[in-house]
């Protein structure tokens, strides 16, 4: 799961490095999927680091797409913006929201796979 942290965190930053970009924008706003994409990759090479923990760190990683994906989604409803905008907020909130259903799958794998003694 720390790979997955580490891969949505990566396109997180790709996507709003280049949205900040191409939208010519001055805005730190812009950078928001870049700043919620460092979160993602930092979790997941402590992950990586520490895998004794990793259960830890993706349980953050978890919660961060959670917020992720409401804040978007809140934003979205709550006001209108320009087109780059309303496309890394809805782009954002799918890629969070995609990779909180792959951690809410392995978390039910991993429970699954536990042993009495390990309860």
């Amino acid at each position: 799961m720390a790979s997955k942290s580490i891969a949505t965190g990566s396109i997180l930053i790709v996507l709003g490095v280049v949205v900040t970009i191409v939208s010519d924008s001055n805005s730190v706003t812009s950078l928001i999927p870049a700043f919620v994409g460092a979160a993602f990759l930092l979790l997941g090479i402590a992950g990586n680091q520490k895998p004794e923990l990793n259960h830890h760190f993706m349980h953050g990683s978890a919660v961060i797409s959670l917020v992720a994906v409401l804040g978007c989604l809140g934003s979205l409803i709550g006001r209108s913006g320009s087109g780059w905008a309303v496309f890394s907020q809805i782009m954002t909130s799918v890629i969070c929201a995609f990779f909180l259903v792959l951690a809410i799958q392995s978390f039910k794998a991993a429970r699954a796979a536990r042993t009495p003694e390990d309860a």
